[in-house]
């Protein structure tokens, strides 16, 4: 007898549909599968008859083909032992046909029958919903990506058993209750008010998650380049509901989600010695998203940047730009959203105390220069806001005022971006925050008086900026005058705007004003 069931697999964060046709039938004992499937799933006739042992179903005397279809399309994982074993049981008549009409079926099998975790649940449920399936059955360990899903009736089950029961009786598994996330933006562990001293670069922070721009610090140590960095997701907006199922559905991709659903953005510090595919993405033949995809809509810190390979830098230059990463390889290409907040932080020097007060540097100018060619112009271009942080004053570290909390700088971040939004949502801009305005965007809505942009072009001859530093200038600028709750953008907000991109230079008055 022939029966069919329905499956996916992922190439990225795409899910496609799959058909699983099983033709059962008395004679030798054979179990054939095709259908371009990769080693994890032709592994799965094993899992699958001793799953089916345990309910007593005994396929020994038994030829069973199997076909997954589209035939062209490459297969990879062990998420179709759920669909699998419910043809074999169709087409053997242990189960009425119909409890596979129009359902999604996800899901490893133990050899006993256990249901195991699949990776990519949420992006195969919303990507089912789409294409008008009406019900699916997943494993209880993703119950919850499962109650993210709207729309689409969705059971968990644990074991084979449980399933197969549920299929003779031809009762209806119940479904898992859509629920909506608390989604919050900051970790109440830290706050930016522990930060003492550094006034400039706390205004710099909230300017960055204020318009969603790329930070570096270059400072001595201790100057407090990590503290800050760790402090900026408290600043930042609450995930939106779209927002979340983003992340999580990365993350569910990655294998990385847990038991627990990310209520906030994520926040991703990967270690200097990590490797080119760990920090853009890729991976063989099934390629998984990187750190700057796993930090999506979240923050990308990369502490001591000048220790970082220079070819995984050199790496984020396209994901930096456009907000996404493309991993092509000879079988597939696919494509992993990546627009993260990227804050580095660096020391001037390999000792760290180059242009420090104290004057215990003692790197010549050549060591000085090797260690900054370490970051290159290019990568340095696509920073929006780069300053040098001074040590930190004694005085200030036991001060008794402390500085703004979070939740004050988040306010102010939060009203700047609602003027943001509703340019978007106006239509007025392509970007939803000012770091992705595109030129014609900036065209629109940060036109310069004469004046100001007379001040940009001297600074762009003096501080011998790029054109591309230039529109980063612009946006940043954009951004300041949101947070000022200005229309225009005035020769104060560029004189701001200016002041945080001269690295290595005095950081003008305005930026604490």
């Amino acid at each position: 007898m022939l029966a069919t069931a329905h499956s996916a697999t992922l190439l990225g964060l795409a899910s496609y549909p799959v058909r699983v046709e099983v033709e059962a039938h008395r004679g030798p004992p054979d179990f054939e599968l095709v259908g371009l499937a990769e080693a994890s799933v032709r592994e799965s006739r094993v899992r699958v008859r001793s799953a089916l042992k345990q309910l007593n179903v005994d396929i020994s005397e038994c030829v069973i083909i199997i076909n997954l279809g589209p035939a062209d399309l490459r297969k990879h994982g062990s998420g179709f032992d759920l669909a699998i074993a419910g043809a074999v049981l169709a087409a053997m008549r242990e189960i009425p046909n119909d409890a596979l009409l129009d359902v999604l079926l996800l899901g490893e099998l133990s050899l006993d029958g256990t249901v195991h975790p699949l990776r990519g649940t949420l992006a195969h449920l919303a990507a089912a919903k789409k294409r008008g399936v009406k019900r699916a059955i997943v494993p209880r360990a993703n119950e919850a990506e499962a109650a993210m899903v709207d729309g689409i009736e969705v059971a968990a089950v644990a074991n084979l058993r449980e399933l197969v029961l549920a299929w003779r009786s031809k009762q209806t598994l119940p479904p898992v209750p859509h629920q909506d996330l608390y989604l919050t933006s900051h970790d109440d562990s830290v706050d930016l008010e522990e930060v003492r001293g550094q006034l400039v670069a706390r205004r710099a922070l909230e300017v960055v998650a204020a318009g969603g721009h790329n930070l570096l610090m270059m400072g001595p140590p201790g100057a407090g380049k990590t503290m800050l960095a760790r402090r900026l997701p408290t600043i930042l907006p609450p995930l939106t509901s779209d927002e979340a199922l983003d992340v999580t559905s990365i993350h569910s991709v990655a294998g990385t989600l847990g038991s627990t659903l990310p209520p906030r953005r994520p926040f991703r510090a990967p270690h200097h010695t990590v490797s080119d595919v760990a920090l853009i993405g890729g991976g063989g033949d099934t390629p998984r998203p990187g750190e700057v995809s796993l930090a999506h809509h979240g923050v990308l810190f990369l502490d001591e940047l000048a220790e970082f390979k220079r070819t995984a830098l050199e790496g984020l230059r396209q994901p930096i730009e456009d907000g996404e990463v493309l991993v092509s390889r000879a079988r597939v290409k696919v494509t992993f959203p990546a627009r993260p907040v990227l804050v580095c932080a660096t020391n001037p020097c390999p000792c760290g105390y180059f242009g420090d007060p104290s004057q215990r540097c003692a790197c010549s100018r050549e060591r000085v220069r090797s260690y900054r060619a370490r970051l290159s112009g290019p990568l340095l271009d696509r920073l929006d806001v780069q300053l040098t942080l001074p040590p930190v004053d004694v005085a200030s570290l036991w001060a008794s005022k402390k500085g703004e909390s979070s939740a004050q700088v988040r306010e102010r971040v939060l009203s700047a971006r609602a003027i943001q939004y509703s340019r978007y949502a106006r239509g007025e801009v392509s970007g939803r925050t000012s770091a992705a305005l595109s030129v014609r965007d900036l065209e629109r809505v940060a036109v310069l008086s004469r004046d100001t942009a007379s001040m940009l072009a001297v600074a762009m001859e003096r501080l011998e900026l790029s054109a591309r530093a230039c529109g980063k200038i612009v946006r940043v600028a954009r951004t300041i005058a949101d947070l000022a709750g200005d229309g225009a953008i005035a020769r104060l907000h560029m004189a701001e705007a200016i002041s945080m991109r001269t690295l290595d230079r005095p950081v003008a008055q305005s930026a604490v004003a």
